[in-house]
């Protein structure tokens, strides 16, 4: 059934600006595991006898699991003849050497090769086997990070390659996994089972292995629902962006090198006359990279006061602030100086020193008593606990507990800083808070709204100081050295409001 399908539906892939797959050649990438192990197949029994290649990537991050992969996709391309391309990455070395997380270093590192080989070879596409689970799977990941109607309207069968010219195509896209266990079962397909895939650390694997089959339960055929629906976002994304296109003078775009680094302005008055506002102030501000929480923060402040001179809200590369009239942004790293002081390290790193008055928009905040507190688009409370025995340990997700003998108040609450460290509760030795996100499969989004605890020294310091040992992730875990033990006689315990977006279990 897969087979008649593909070979009806594969050539939509190709509008008619794309060479028809009779006449092209794919690049296919080829993990080792089971969807691109099928697509291989495909591939190979299609009816239309299309020119194909394999491309193989060694990350280097699981060991033997990671050569195994190698050698079984080799296996394969020998006994049918097909040309293999295989290339080796430090992987680690490229993320610590470029600032990235492990995961957005593969990324960037295969779809980069994969342009290489097209543009050298002549290779018309590349495909990749994402499937329709994979699609529905990043629909509830992206509307949990909060990433506007763009997330919604999933992958494209057809798409540019994220990192450099060329085609990328999803020729499995609107197949289920389902469908293509029954097609390699049926044709006893050789692939391998990443043994990450089981945990549910990682978010996607969350959703993939507890939350779908609760929507099953409900929904058999939930995931060609989803997959339909996201056809419909698709449209009215369309119909977004030519709105946004037709609304968008209160914004003024300045040159790239603009004084102050000033990159952009926002007319508040011309912005509040628009009926729907607070989405073209949405579609203004992602572009610069805040996130959905920051902007919120923004809609309360004009809603609430008007325009107030003097706040500041940070996304990853930029700032916006605000004045009498207007709101601007510019790239990070002009700070004048308004009430704070900045260091910069050759990273990039920013440590700002604590004011006397802190509010929600500055970089850190201090911690000074039990209550609720409102943070880098997070919301959580803070109580004191006598401690008795009588709390569990086990705390449910969302909620970090620490010995108020260790870290008492005030403490700090900031953004995490690149080369943030700390040796996680229940995990042996030192870890990089870059490394856990890469763990937990955060997004930019996750990273972006990620928060620490740190003691005010820790605030004081340069980035390159010991002093980057953080105390707790906020909502996921805290340092070993905080823990409840025997001699225990009060606890911390922080709790993040259930609708913040990035608790992790």
């Amino acid at each position: 059934m897969l087979k008649r399908i593909y070979g009806l539906q594969y050539g939509s892939a190709f509008p008619g600006n794309v060479p028809d797959i009779r006449c092209a050649s794919v690049l296919l990438a080829v993990s080792g595991g089971i969807d691109s192990m099928c697509m291989a197949d495909l591939f190979l029994r299609s009816s239309c006898s299309p020119d194909f290649v394999l491309a193989h990537c060694n990350f280097h991050l699981r060991g033997a699991e990671s050569d195994s992969d190698e050698a079984l996709v080799a296996e394969w391309a020998e006994e049918h003849g097909i040309r293999l391309h295989k290339k080796d990455f430090d992987t680690a070395a490229y993320a610590s050497e470029h600032g990235l997380s492990i995961e957005m270093a593969a990324r960037e590192l295969r779809y980069r090769w994969f342009g290489e080989l097209a543009s050298v070879n002549g290779y018309s596409a590349v495909a990749v086997a994402h499937n329709a689970n994979d699609n529905a799977e990043t629909l509830i990941l992206n509307m949990l990070r909060g990433t506007g109607i763009k997330g919604v309207t999933g992958m494209g069968e057809l798409s540019a390659n994220p990192c450099c010219q060329g085609v990328v195509i999803r020729p499995l896209l609107h197949f289920t996994r389902k469908q293509i266990e029954g097609h390699v079962l049926a044709h006893g397909l050789r692939y391998h089972e990443d043994s990450t895939n089981a945990d549910v650390e990682y978010r996607r694997n969350r959703i993939r292995n507890q939350i779908f089959p609760l929507f099953a339960g409900i929904n058999p055929s939930f995931v060609k629902t989803l997959n339909r629906e996201m056809d419909y976002f698709s449209q009215a994304a369309d119909i977004a962006d030519e709105y946004f296109r037709e609304h968008s003078s209160c914004m003024t775009e300045c040159p790239e090198n603009g004084a102050g680094g000033v990159v952009c302005r926002v007319d508040v008055a011309a912005l509040k006359a628009e009926r729907h506002w607070k989405y073209i102030l949405y579609r203004v501000l992602e572009q610069y990279g805040f996130n959905s929480a920051s902007v919120h923060s923004v809609c309360v402040l004009l809603e609430e006061a008007g325009t107030i001179g003097g706040k500041v809200f940070r996304s990853g590369g930029h700032e916006l602030m605000t004045s009498s009239r207007e709101l601007v942004i510019r790239k990070a790293g002009f700070d004048k100086g308004e009430g704070r002081q900045s260091y910069a390290s050759g990273s990039g790193s920013r440590i700002f020193r604590e004011r006397d008055t802190l509010s929600a928009s500055d970089p850190v905040m201090a911690i000074r008593a039990a209550g609720k507190y409102f943070f880098n688009g997070v919301s959580f409370s803070v109580s004191v606990r006598k401690w008795d025995g009588s709390i569990s340990l086990k705390q449910p997700a969302g909620t970090i507990m620490f010995d108020r003998a260790v870290m008492d108040f005030p403490f700090i609450c900031r953004r995490w800083l690149p080369g943030d460290w700390m040796r996680p509760l229940g995990l042996k030795g030192r870890k990089k808070l870059s490394d856990m996100f890469t763990d937990m499969k955060y997004g930019p989004e996750e990273k972006e709204s990620a928060v620490v605890l740190v003691a005010p020294s820790s605030v004081l310091s340069s980035p390159d100081a010991p002093e980057h040992h953080v105390s707790a992730l906020l909502g996921v875990r805290i340092d070993d050295s905080l823990k409840v033990t025997s001699s225990t006689k009060e606890v911390i315990i922080i709790s993040i409001d259930t609708n913040s977006f990035h608790v992790s279990e």
